[in-house]
This record gives structure tokens, sequence and C-alpha cells, in this order.
């Protein structure tokens, strides 16, 4: 499905199923065992009923989408690896020996990559060629992209999502790879929230002392030259974001859309997510959090969001590893509701008021 625009595309997100979130609870509290005692696993699997409007959900098709595409700020120096990766490690997706490949294949995830802005001539028959423009602008110098390409990349993630519905996918992963866009995010956590760069700008690819100093200075240079519009998400995005960040803002909106639970990764994800909550506030109980990495910002951004991350792993790899691994969550939730016997069943006798435990 085309969207028009990211309003005709925001519009189509609707409240969760609140008569369905109740049968999932009731149904929770019947099976055996002390009411909540499997904690973020049951409240999952309520999210997972208001997400889809089914009690019982499955998701035997799940895909995790790379978004690809490069950074103009990496001329100034703010990342440990030279801009030529990006390039790299798509052909690695596409051979699918990258770490995100691995972890999909254990979680019997498809692995989507697209090309929404790489600065480079790619071609491979399973590459997604939706490539706007070859890398964004130095956001240090000025805008990073216009508005309407900051439009455009947000419908491209969208449509990659409807058309991956179309062929049964009803579980999505978000995924990026881009030299620099930990910069980038930094940028855009901060004119968002107010949150100095001190505190958004983290080690990215693992910088040292001396370097991570002069990346929050270009995350400082960037804001002042550009004063992003914190009101405007899309101007915020255009002006200091990236195009791999506006697809991946897509891609959540475009779950949203099609009543799918989408599963954000670590620090550049939640910077997506940050803005698809901000152009439709209900996006938010779509979306599912898969750990807190170890890069400076994301803990505060997921507090900023409302949202409990699954695991903590000390993880800072990005592509969409940690929110993979967190598919055996949403698998193991899927599966307490479906397979788990009620007290009547099984004939074993329920206690009264036991919300603790076993003892």
């Amino acid at each position: 499905m085309a969207y028009n625009s990211v309003e005709q595309l925001a519009q189509a997100i609707t409240p969760l199923d609140e008569a369905a979130m109740k049968a999932a609870q009731v149904h929770l509290d019947q099976l055996t065992k002390p009411p909540g005692s499997l904690g973020k696993l049951e409240g999952l699997a309520v999210k997972l009923a208001g997400i889809t409007g089914i009690i019982r959900p499955e998701f035997p098709k799940r895909s995790v989408i790379v978004m690809a595409a490069d950074h103009g700020v990496c001329e100034e120096g703010v990342s440990a690896f030279p801009a030529e990766v990006t390039p790299q490690m798509v052909h690695n997706f596409l051979a699918g020996g990258a770490a995100v490949n691995v972890l999909a294949r254990q979680a019997s995830a498809d692995v989507v990559c697209v090309d929404i802005g790489v600065n480079a001539e790619m071609s491979h028959p399973g590459l997604l060629q939706r490539k706007l423009r070859y890398g964004t602008g130095n956001m240090a110098k000025g805008p990073a992209m216009s508005r309407e390409e900051a439009e455009a990349a947000i419908r491209v993630g969208a449509e990659v999502v409807a058309d991956a519905v179309s062929q049964g996918v009803r579980l999505f992963v978000t995924g990026e790879m881009g030299i620099g866009n930990t910069t980038a995010s930094a940028a855009i956590m901060s004119s968002l929230t107010g949150i100095a760069p001190q505190q958004s700008v983290g080690r990215g690819t693992g910088v040292n002392d001396e370097r991570l100093r002069h990346k929050i200075s270009v995350v400082e240079r960037a804001l002042e030259v550009n004063r992003p519009n914190a009101n405007d998400p899309l101007d915020v995005l255009a002006k200091v974001g990236g195009l791999e960040i506006a697809g991946m803002t897509g891609v959540i909106l475009g779950a949203a859309a099609h009543r799918c639970p989408v599963v954000i990764d670590g620090f550049i994800s939640t910077v997506s997510a940050l803005l698809a909550v901000r152009i439709q506030p209900n996006v938010a109980d779509y979306i599912i959090a898969s750990h807190v990495s170890h890069e400076q910002g994301h803990r505060a951004l997921l507090q900023e969001l409302g949202l409990n991350p699954m695991l903590e792993l000390d993880m800072r790899l990005g592509e969409g590893t940690g929110g993979v691994l967190a598919l055996h969550l949403v698998d193991a939730a899927c599966r307490i509701i479906a397979e788990m016997a009620t007290f009547e069943s099984a004939g074993v006798a329920s206690g009264e008021g036991n919300g603790g435990g076993t003892e």
C-alpha cells in the first residue's frame, strides 16, 4: 500500500483492542500459576492481544527490516569506522554473515535489507533498492536532508511493511546500518527531549574519550546551525536525522497501521520510535522494547517513551540484534497463553488472592 503522506499514515493507526486485552487477562488469570507470576511475559501476552485483536496470536512469519544509509556528518570524524563500512556491511547482511543474520536464523526470522540512502552503487538480487539520495548532507554545516526527503523515507518504511504484510508477515523488528547514525540519533534525542548532548551522545562504534568530546561538540554545532523545531518531528528528522532513521520510523508507523507488533532494537531504533510516537501517540502501544543497550542515552529514551525493556545484555551493536533476541520472548508469551492448562482443565485447586509466588 502506498501512503500519500505521513499524515495519512498516522491517521490509519487506531488504539488497542481493549476487549481482547481484557479477555487475554482473564484467561491468563485462570492458568495454573499464581496471578502475575510470569511477570513481563504476561504483560506482553496482553499487549499482543490488544495489538492484533486475537487472544491467542501466532507469528509464524516475522521480518527484520534493516534500513541502510550513510551520513554526511561522518566527514567530521565522529566514528571509529570509515563510512565505507556501510556498503560493506550491507553486502555482509545479504550474504547472511552478520550478527543479525545469525540471530535471525535462530529466531526463524527473515532479514530484509533496504538501501534507502547508501553512498555507493549497490546491486544484489536480495537488496530492496529504495535509495532516495547518496547519504545525507553534513548536519554540522546545514540540514541533513529536505523535509520532502524525510517524508519520502518514512513512506518507504511503511511501504516495505505493507508489502511484507501482503506476504503474511505479522511481526516486525527494526534494524539499521549506517556509520555515523549514533551522532544523528543523539542530535534528534536532544532536540526532541531537551536532554543535553553530554547525556545523549555515546561512544557508538567505540570512540575514545577525545573523540567522544569531539562528537558532543559536533552534535552541539548541528543543533545550533539547524535550530530544529522540537514541536515538529519532521523538521527535527530532516535537519539532524538520517534516511535509515526515517525509514525505521516508517516501519514502526506502518506496522501499527496494520495492527502488527514491532520490536525495536537499541538506541537508534528507539530514536525512530520517539519520532513515530511524536507523529502519532497511539503508536507507543504497538512497540515492544527488546533491550536496553550499552549506548549512553538509551535508557533515558525508553523512559521518555514509557517502555520497559525485556532484556539487558550490555549490547550496542544495532542491526536489529537485540530485537531478534526478544522474538524468543514474544514466542514464549504466545505459547503460554495458547498451551498452558487452566486450573479447571488440569484439575488443580486454585489459590485465593495468591499473587506472590508458588509458596
